[in-house]
């Protein structure tokens, strides 16, 4: 390598002698790799492992975090890192970082992104990195050198923080003239990983697409279009402590990114991402597909019809599509899936209503982008049709939402009053029923100049928040619509009302590729129930209980949550009336609903329940029956049922136990029902006559009444087969009486973890666990934090002579040690590291105990020597905590018992610590609480103690007075 490769790029030539963004990734790669001896690794998937504060990877440092927070297992591969280099995938959308509005409206925003970054883990630093930057930028890919301005940390006096000259000198050495070189402030040029943990200064490099020779300073860190950042240099060399204050780090580490995209274009020489060829091949596969005219790069007003916009978004949001398709992040909802759903959404909708284009041209763009980004990251090829896949079934399921979105918008706004705010609760019915993003009504109505009347939305939000957490305000407003009086029940069997039919709630099959179908149900309104009364009619805007002829809704009963979902009258597509909750009494089936316009009883409605919600019910309930055999299985026969919660997020189930469940039970109880869902046993289920379900051996029910018939629901066995006499197929399997939804295999469970175990009272035991998604990633945290705790372990094992490190160590134990209380993850797992943690604890406390001692005994030993058995020793030493001074005192005590001593120890902010004790010989004339009051009064500080010993503080500005005031008091009490 010792000339740059064979092609040369500056941005003073452009047209085909510029480089395509492969070899702009590849060059960069190859450099740290073959021309400064970096290790080269693959690209982490952009799904967070381990981390549950991340929605997604959206930088280049992510999988490095445990080393640079000192966390990293010795032993592992992590460790061993010196010097490496890579190219991220990123994404930003959700969370603290999210650029998914912007995405669109400018041509630099994007919710996918590569970071190309360098590191240095305790090998080089400031000089090094700068340099290879330099030589980067200007020798490799001839980026004029009068482009370029860097900037550096110019101090914080507040924080102690001087000028960072040694970074300064670094690129004046360089040959950066000074005029380029630009001192920031902290927030420009001062990286903090979090509220504590490592930072350090950082230096930017700087890029003026403008030129000719210009100084362009001035417009650097100013927001300017014209002089963008495109370098990153941090300089990991503190760490910020709880208390604010900022500990030089005993390793530094150098992290640097660089923005892919940004690059290229500036090597392409063109002012926008989006006309780099890491976009033109997708904007001209979407031109190809759809009805709209080319891309012209357009934004702002100039933007007629927001079609350029429609164009940056659909390519940027389908290479966000493919890659978290790809890494495992599929739309769903919540998390990160949901982020994803909303993406692919928003997607959807500028190919649909602003291009014209047809159904399938989201998922038509794959291969482009497989073509684009496949060579750098080879997983995209493998998943293309999996992707594919998954974006049609999306984009199926939200079209036809949202063309009765748009209908719903349209009519609304048709009949709203000049100069008004769209009604709220239109738009919630949109995001319940509909599952509308928030952001795009909004996006819909600032195309036509109508806002939405956030106030009153923001309202019904809380109120459905306060409803779903079971407040009691939200409860009682509940039951006057949905629960039926004895007065109402009465005149509704008098009225001849039919009971309604709920059978429809089991009509679902198991389609293709493992997708559930389910079946549309028709009903009639027969009555509607409001404020504790029967109506034929309610008014728009009221919330009441409808009660059906029929309906597939599932109502709230047998420990399993209501469905949620919306009814439409009949021709009248473009109404929705949300359904909030469900509910079973007397035999009729009442549905909470908003009326968005007047309900009649007659109404002829069709009903459609949430899938997502109910599919996630249907999970847990049936891995709640696997739960329950397991635990039968392992504990014994004796453990019987106590209760149950099923949710759309989890299970909740309680149950009969001798003592408390061990850590290998626990793994023995999950061991049994990840080899049921492995078998993917067929759920049976069927109505029998109560009599013949409760002579089953080793049935399974609750002490409740059952209706008769029954339903049974029978994992693997056909439930006529254990109705046989004599069968003992039930003692083997799992066979219940219960009336959930279930699935109709079980390998659809994938998997399940328990994250809580606790006794509510003796005897019983309360265990909660989520299946699916959420297990899977409830491991990956806990095997993260077991290697976390692994690393402090082998860490505290080593010879540590230092308190001030020693005591890192016990911080970051009780760190870790509320992290593992509180996360998400295998309960098993979670008590094995409470064990480890709290020896570690113990171990540390003595540890820093014996430390304190020794370095006491020493100081204790020069003032003895000093002092020599005097009546009153008062002196100042240093200490590094009030704990170390207070034994100093002590050890002195007892090696010279007839001696009262005072000590005082300045400290590097400013504080006095004050240490004191008075010999027993003095009591009670002398008292040591007098004393340190005394002497820290002076000090403008604080005091306490007892009579023979005590402790306070001070300011440094009163310590001489103080050591005056001390010598006094004690010769006025002797």
């Amino acid at each position: 390598l010792a000339v740059p490769w064979g092609w040369r790029c500056s941005p003073r030539r452009g047209g085909a002698s510029c480089p395509p963004a492969g070899q702009i990734r590849a060059a960069f790669l190859r450099f740290f790799e073959e021309r400064h001896g970096h290790r080269r690794l693959p690209s982490a998937p952009v799904r967070p492992r381990g981390d549950p504060r991340l929605l997604f990877v959206n930088a280049g440092m992510n999988q490095f975090k445990p080393i640079f927070l000192g966390t990293v297992h010795p032993r592992s591969e992590l460790a061993q890192h010196r010097r490496v280099v890579n190219s991220q995938k990123c994404v930003r959308a959700g969370g603290k970082h999210n650029d998914l509005e912007d995405v669109g409206r400018d041509t630099y925003h994007h919710t996918f992104f590569e970071m190309l970054g360098n590191w240095s883990f305790g090998d080089y630093f400031k000089e090094e990195a700068c340099s290879m930057a330099w030589e980067l930028l200007t020798e490799v890919y001839e980026i004029p050198r009068d482009r370029l301005y860097v900037t550096y940390f110019g101090g914080d006096p507040s924080l102690g923080l001087s000028a960072d000259e040694e970074c300064r000198d670094v690129w004046l050495r360089l040959g950066v003239p000074a005029s380029h070189v630009l001192p920031f402030p902290l927030k420009d040029n001062f990286w903090e990983m979090g509220d504590t943990g490592p930072c350090g200064p950082c230096t930017e490099i700087h890029y003026d697409h403008v030129g000719g020779g210009r100084n362009a300073a001035a417009l650097v860190n100013q927001g300017s279009p014209d002089v963008v950042e495109i370098w990153n240099l941090v300089f990991m060399q503190y760490s910020r402590e709880v208390e604010g204050n900022l500990l030089p780090l005993p390793q530094h580490h150098v992290d640097t990114g660089m923005g892919l995209e940004r690059l290229v274009t500036i090597l392409q020489n063109k002012r926008s991402n989006y006309d780099t060829d890491l976009f033109t091949p997708i904007l001209d596969a979407i031109h190809k597909g759809c009805r709209a005219p080319r891309y012209q790069g357009l934004v702002g007003d100039a933007d007629v019809g927001r079609v350029n916009m429609a164009y940056r978004v659909v390519a940027d949001h389908v290479r966000t599509l493919c890659v978290c398709i790809t890494d495992g992040i599929y739309p769903g909802f919540s998390g990160a899936e949901l982020v994803l759903r909303r993406i692919l959404r928003r997607a959807v909708r500028f190919c649909s209503e602003v291009l014209q284009a047809p159904p399938g041209l989201l998922a038509s763009l794959v291969p482009t982008v497989v073509e684009v980004l496949g060579d750098a990251y080879p997983e995209l090829t493998r998943n293309a049709n999996q992707i594919k896949d998954i974006i049609n079934e999306n984009e199926a399921a939200f079209l036809s939402s949202l063309e009765r979105g748009r209908r719903i918008i349209e009519r609304t706004v048709q009949q709203m009053e000049p100069s008004t705010n769209f009604p709220a609760e239109v738009a919630w019915s949109l995001c319940e029923s509909l599952g509308f993003p928030l952001d795009l009504i909004d996006l819909m109505l600032e195309e036509k100049g109508i806002s939405l009347d956030s106030a009153a939305f923001n309202e019904l939000a809380l109120e459905d928040a306060k409803r779903k957490a079971g407040g009691a305000q939200a409860g009682q407003a509940g039951n006057t619509n949905t629960h039926l009086d004895v007065h109402s029940l009465a005149r509704l069997r008098s009225c001849n009302v039919p009971a309604t039919d709920d059978s429809p709630k089991y009509a679902y099959t198991l389609g293709q590729h493992g997708h559930y179908e389910f079946s549309p149900c028709q009903a009639t309104v027969l009555m509607l129930y409001r404020d504790q009364s029967l109506h034929k009619e309610v008014g728009a805007g009221q919330r009441c209980g409808v009660i059906l002829d029929k309906t597939n809704f599932y109502a709230e009963q047998g420990g399993q949550d209501s469905d949620q979902g919306y009814m439409i009258r009949l021709g009248q597509q473009d109404v929705l009336f949300p359904v909030e909750s469900v509910h079973l009494c007397g035999g009729y089936v009442i549905h909470e609903v908003t009326a968005v316009e007047t309900l009649r009883a007659g109404d002829q409605m069709q009903l459609f329940v949430d899938e997502a919600q109910r599919l996630a019910c249907m999970t847990n309930h049936t891995a709640t029956h696997l739960l329950n055999f397991a635990l039968r299985h392992v504990l014994g026969d004796s453990t019987e049922q106590r209760g149950s919660h099923v949710t759309a997020e989890r299970l909740r189930f309680d149950f009969d136990t001798k003592g408390h469940v061990t850590v290998e039970q626990l793994q023995q109880v999950e061991q049994v029902v990840q080899d049921l869902i492995k078998k993917n046993e067929v759920v049976h289920m069927a109505e029998v006559p109560l009599t013949l379900a409760r002579r089953v051996q080793g049935l399974r029910a609750v002490d409740e009444g059952y209706p008769d018939p029954v339903r049974i629901v029978s994992l693997g066995v056909p439930v006529e087969s254990v109705l046989t006499c004599d069968s003992e197929a039930a003692m083997q399997t799992s066979v219940e009486l219960c009336c959930g939804t279930h699935l109709l295999q079980t390998g659809s469970v994938e998997d399940l973890a328990i994250i809580s175990e606790r006794q509510l009272v003796k005897g019983i035991s309360r265990v909660i666990a989520v299946t699916g998604g959420q297990a899977k990633q409830a491991r990956e945290v806990g095997q993260c934090l077991a290697m976390e705790v692994d690393s402090v372990s082998l860490r505290m094992k080593q010879r540590i002579t230092s308190i001030p490190e020693m005591q890192n160590l016990s911080k970051e134990v009780g760190q870790l040690t509320q992290v593992v209380a509180s996360t998400a993850m295998p309960q098993w797992q979670r008590k094995e590291l409470q064990t480890i943690l709290k020896a570690l604890q113990r171990t540390a406390n003595t540890a820093i105990k014996k430390l304190e001692l020794q370095q006491a005994e020493k100081k204790a030993q020069v003032l003895l020597a000093k002092y020599c058995n005097q009546p009153v020793i008062i002196d100042t030493v240093p200490a590094d905590s009030l704990s170390i001074l207070m034994k100093v005192v002590n050890q002195l005590c007892d090696k010279s018992p007839g001696s009262s001593v005072l000590l005082l120890s300045p400290q590097a902010s400013g504080e006095v610590l004050c240490a004191c004790q008075v010999s027993k010989n003095c009591l009670p004339a002398f008292s040591a609480a007098d004393w340190a009051m005394a002497v820290c009064t002076q000090m403008e500080g604080k005091a306490g103690g007892s009579p023979v010993v005590a402790k306070g503080s001070g300011n440094a500005k009163g310590m001489q007075g103080a050591l005056t005031t001390a010598l006094e008091f004690a010769q006025r009490k002797l």
